[in-house]
């Protein structure tokens, strides 16, 4: 039989103590999640009149049902996916091709390439010059617009090159170079087999970063089919704001808002679902990738 440490009172103080902030702490930011998917499901009159507290109040799947009644929404579902996917293989690859040579000591230059990296983190051309790259490059419009100006994310190469260098015993490198392999072949036989953890880690932030984007959008497109999710949201909450002046009666000023706010409730779940979905199958991964690749070297 396992025996249990004997602690002290000050040891249960402080068990006390650090349970009761860490519970405070998942209140805060679990009940705003909770309220906002309770009020989606609730009826207008019960969200007006302040019922819903915790669970939903006369359920019902009205504001989803308005939210895809629009066609738009299930375009943007769709341009907000291939915009996802193809900018996270995108970000991976750059990343991975940018980090593994700065990671090799006998890489010449590397520190040079990698202060220039570095540089671009706290200088960037600017909107107007990026703009004008952009459609002298004949992007406008398209998708490569939403793609190509953000292919590659220096804190990802960063943090891609700190595992690469921590993580990896050299003496695997050296094993393999007297066995005949090549630089170029240990990336995908050595290098990219051991870093299952921060390779996940990278296509969770790149695929939540570009998800929830929608800034390039605004600036590089005028075609709403190629609008992502997020803009289409947006515009939808533009459509249905309402004007005070246009409506006399009180009352139904009071019920056209209150529908705006149900609406606006759904809109925040439908667009932060897939992102919730995707967390539980690179978890594992996560605070291991992260801490190795931020904390060593």
């Amino acid at each position: 039989m396992k025996r249990r440490m004997i602690q002290s009172p000050t040891d249960h103080m402080f068990d006390a103590i650090i349970y009761s902030i860490l519970t405070f702490s998942l209140l805060i930011v679990a009940y705003p999640l909770i309220y906002v998917v309770s009020a989606s499901l609730s009826s207008t009159p019960s969200v007006m009149s302040g019922s819903v507290v915790l669970w939903p109040v006369q359920p019902t799947l009205y504001a989803y049902q308005a939210v895809f009644k629009n066609q738009s929404i299930l375009i943007g579902y769709r341009n907000s996916g291939i915009y996802t996917m193809l900018g996270t293989m995108i970000n991976l690859f750059m990343c991975v091709l940018c980090a593994y040579p700065l990671s090799r000591k006998q890489f010449y230059g590397r520190g040079i390439f990698s202060s220039i990296l570095i540089f671009t983190m706290f200088f960037s051309g600017g909107l107007i010059p990026t703009y004008l790259v952009v459609s002298n490059l004949n992007m406008l419009n398209t998708v490569w617009a939403m793609l190509l100006p953000g292919a590659m994310n220096v804190w990802f190469v960063i943090l891609m090159r700190t595992y690469f260098q921590t993580s990896i015993p050299e003496e695997l490198y050296e094993s393999a170079n007297l066995d005949g392999c090549g630089v170029i072949r240990m990336l995908p036989r050595i290098v990219l087999p051991l870093s299952g953890p921060i390779v996940a880690v990278i296509a969770l932030y790149c695929a939540v970063g570009i998800w929830g984007s929608y800034f390039d959008a605004f600036i590089y497109l005028t075609d709403k089919n190629l609008y992502p999710l997020q803009v289409v949201l947006r515009n939808i909450l533009i459509m249905n704001q309402v004007d005070p002046a246009m409506i006399v009666d009180a009352k139904e000023l009071a019920m056209r808002q209150g529908l705006i706010n149900v609406l606006k409730f759904a809109i925040i779940v439908v667009a932060s679902l897939p992102p919730l979905l995707l967390y539980p199958f690179v978890q594992k991964y996560f605070i291991k990738g992260i801490m190795i690749g931020s904390l060593k070297g």
